[in-house]
């Protein structure tokens, strides 16, 4: 068989195994995303497996690239990509995405044993306040906006137009009532 009919068949059968499966993803038919764990679990992590021209005679390209896995250090994730590359080496020929999904769940709590929770805007605050600590403590206090009235809300939208703009003209003096309190002379 060819690489391209293997390649139909298991896409095939990837379909009708994981239909209705909320953690499976086909971004297309040579690129698919299982997510390891259930939504809210702290040690969950996603897997993309992408087929090559050539696959299942050559390895598929895995990947723990997407914005799920953000909290996952760099070294869980290498060592969780080394664990699924010896099963890529040990399937090599035959059709293996299901089986590396598969491997993936069963050894889940193995794979993410040193995984401690990365809050990634920690790191970048701390990486901020480290370069720069008087500009970030400054920027804090200025971040508090002055906050209004329901009056002076009210009074404020009754001046402006539908965008927000005050209307041409509202700081202009009435001219004819401006005459008549001062009393022009052509008046005499």
């Amino acid at each position: 068989m060819s690489a391209n009919e293997d390649q139909e068949m298991e896409l095939e059968a990837l379909r009708s195994i994981y239909e209705g499966d909320e953690s499976f993803r086909e971004l297309s038919p040579v690129s698919f995303q299982y997510r390891i764990g259930e939504n809210g679990d702290p040690k969950a992590f996603l897997i993309e497996i992408s087929w090559t021209e050539t696959y299942p005679q050559t390895p598929p390209i895995l990947s723990m690239n997407a914005f799920f896995n953000n909290t996952i250090s760099p070294a869980v994730k290498q060592s969780i990509l080394a664990k699924l590359q010896e099963a890529v080496e040990a399937n090599l020929g035959t059709a293996m995405t299901y089986t590396l999904f598969e491997y993936a769940k069963d050894n889940k709590e193995q794979f993410m044993e040193n995984h401690n929770p990365i809050n990634s805007a920690t790191s970048i605050n701390n990486i901020i306040s480290i370069e720069t600590p008087n500009t970030a403590a400054s920027s804090k206090k200025k971040d508090k906006k002055e906050q209004l009235s329901k009056a002076q809300k009210r009074k404020l939208a009754d001046k402006t137009d539908h965008k927000g703009e005050l209307p041409r003209g509202w700081n202009w003096v009435d001219v004819v009532k401006h005459l008549s309190k001062t009393g022009s002379k052509d008046d005499e």
